[in-house]
């Protein structure tokens, strides 16, 4: 007869730790299979190589001059100017000018009536030549004692008066002769032959336009910088060109409401491109440093503290603290910051970052001026 063994607490307890070890491996497995997963998957990040290579144009600065300039609003006025009025009444009897032409000092322009002060010369004239004979028939009277002393000199008094008369009436003919004054241009005439004019009544102008005067205005605080024989730059409307005058004339004394002194300056005018009267932008220079440091406007960085500029040294840009001074038009002085033989960055500032390697496609020599 076979026995059947019937398991037991062991046998059951052995099964149930076959069962387990089949969980683990299994699991063991699933655990092994994820993480080659996640390793697959992983994504490889690139090597930090550091900033990448920037390409820009520079220049070299080098010690230039720089004026300080002051701008200024100015006036062209005549050199010599006034209005021609007669000096007494009168009728016009001739007008020995032509509108807008050049005139030259004692020109007469305008001749007034004098046919009546003309006719008492001419009478006066005669008495003296009557006296004249009188007296040299006195000579020989007197030297003979045939005639008084007083008599001859009553006759020598009565010559020396009519001389007197005459004198008077031809300084009454040149009040009636208007004349030019100096050299210049004259301008229209208001009146016309035959009209009767006083002494009130406009003729015309003469201005002298060659040279021409040129005032400004300055803040006082620069009296003691400017001297007469500075010469100062000045555009007009209407011209492209920079024209330039001596200074000949300084007010003593301040405006006591702008707090300005007027400066005068003499300008040639030979070609007569300028005219009075027109409105001028003046430049004058305060101070000249020869031994400026200045470089393009784009170079400049602005920050929220300073300014910098972007410098190559090694091959790299390295980014500098700067202090700026006067502007130009394109141009910036740097004050302090730079050195003459530096290379300031011009183009791709926005990209730069310090240590960041340049290779310069364009460099310049920013030269004396």
């Amino acid at each position: 007869m076979q026995q059947t063994s019937v398991p037991g607490p062991g046998s059951r307890f052995y099964l149930q730790c076959n069962r387990n070890s089949g969980l683990t491996k299994i699991l063991a497995a699933w655990l092994l299979l994820a993480a080659a997963g996640c390793h697959s998957g992983k994504e490889k990040k690139p090597k930090d190589k550091g900033p990448q290579g920037l390409r820009a144009e520079a220049v070299v600065v080098q010690p230039t001059t720089l004026d300080a300039v002051y701008e200024s609003s100015g006036n062209l006025l005549a050199n010599e100017a006034i209005n021609v009025y007669p000096e007494v009444s009168g009728r016009i009897t001739a007008i020995h000018f032509r509108e807008g032409a050049p005139v030259h000092k004692g020109d007469l322009l305008i001749q007034l009536y004098d046919g009546d002060i003309r006719a008492q010369i001419q009478k006066l004239k005669v008495q003296r030549q009557l006296q004249v004979i009188t007296k040299e028939r006195q000579d020989e009277l007197l030297a003979i004692n045939g005639i008084s002393k007083q008599e001859y000199d009553n006759t020598v008094a009565q010559i020396a008066s009519i001389d007197a008369d005459v004198e008077y009436n031809e300084a009454l003919l040149r009040r009636l002769q208007i004349k030019a004054s100096f050299d210049g241009i004259i301008g229209l005439r208001n009146v016309s032959v035959g009209a009767v004019v006083t002494p009130t009544t406009l003729v015309t102008i003469i201005q002298q336009v060659n040279p021409l005067k040129l005032d400004f205005p300055i803040p006082e605080q620069y009296k003691g910088v400017i001297r007469t024989g500075n010469v100062v730059r000045f555009t007009v409307t209407g011209s492209r060109d920079t024209m330039s005058g001596q200074i000949v004339a300084i007010q003593p004394g301040a405006d006591a409401t702008t707090r300005t002194i007027m400066m005068r300056a003499l300008v040639p005018n030979a070609a007569n491109k300028l005219v009075p009267g027109a409105f001028a932008n003046v430049y004058l220079t305060l101070d000249r440093n020869s031994g400026a440091i200045m470089v393009p406007s784009q170079s400049i960085i602005p920050t929220t503290r300073d300014k910098k500029v972007a410098v190559l040294r090694g091959g790299k840009a390295e980014l500098v603290t700067v202090t700026t001074g006067m502007r130009e038009v394109e141009d910036v002085e740097i004050l302090h910051g730079l050195t003459p033989g530096d290379t300031v960055l011009t183009t791709g500032i926005m990209q730069v970052k310090p240590g960041v390697e340049v290779k310069v496609t364009k460099i310049k020599q920013n030269t004396a001026r």
